[in-house]
């Protein structure tokens, strides 16, 4: 049996089971019950009435959380060096190609995202099978894939966050801390949660957003009550 603490014990007592919460209930209720003593990140789970082996059905995208997320992302740009000093200006936290194509290659993958020009895809096509997994491979759909480097990582860094459904049909994202607001917490919650409804495939059939839960870092999950959206 796993120790349960006495201050995640009177968290989870304060929680009601099985009660779906509205969106600012459950944001004002997760800074309550969150016990550690870092500044921890507030999640969304949204579980999906999708098939995500469809390819139709594969829900990704991106958002721009109006209060961003509380992180300072570091950003890897792997470009051509005549976009090197665009990168740079831009507040790139590392920009280059060849030798950050060599370290991703043995392991290294210490930031959280990565833009690429389109010219260098040929070159970091093979990174998939690491980046892939870790939601890091540049795409033009979530705007990773670019000329425009300055905007996008002027994007990233002011609250740009991508979204894509799991294997399991759900959707997880963090959408601040718990020292933001309860209304700011609402408000980059609403905003992503506007984003996936707007996603929906017309191909999906039946309840769309079928579970919806709030937690922190450190903190039990709050279920939401979806039929406040809709779906």
């Amino acid at each position: 049996m796993s120790f349960i603490s006495k201050k995640r014990k009177v968290a989870n007592s304060r929680v009601e089971d099985k009660k779906e919460y509205s969106l600012k209930d459950a944001s004002a209720l997760v800074k309550q019950i969150t016990t550690c003593k870092f500044d921890a990140s507030v999640d969304l789970h949204i579980r999906l009435g999708v098939d995500p082996k469809k390819a139709d059905q594969s829900i990704r995208g991106t958002v721009n959380l109006p209060h961003g997320t509380g992180k300072t992302k570091k950003v890897l740009v792997l470009c051509n060096p005549d976009k090197e000093e665009e990168a740079k200006n831009a507040g790139a936290d590392y920009v280059g190609l060849d030798e950050f194509v060599t370290k991703i290659e043995g392991g290294w993958v210490d930031v959280d995202v990565i833009i690429a020009t389109p010219s260098v895809m040929p070159k970091i096509g093979k990174l998939g099978k690491v980046l892939g997994p870790r939601n890091l491979m540049p795409n033009p759909k979530t705007g990773t894939v670019t000329n425009d480097v300055a905007a996008a990582i002027n994007d990233v860094k002011g609250g740009k966050i991508a979204f894509k459904v799991d294997k399991a049909g759900i959707v997880h994202a963090s959408i601040g801390r718990v020292s933001f607001s309860p209304e700011k917490i609402a408000e980059n919650s609403q905003e992503l949660l506007n984003a996936i409804i707007r996603a929906k495939p017309s191909s999906a059939k039946g309840i769309y957003l079928k579970g919806i839960s709030m937690a922190s870092s450190m903190s039990p999950g709050i279920l939401i009550d979806t039929k406040a959206f809709a779906h």
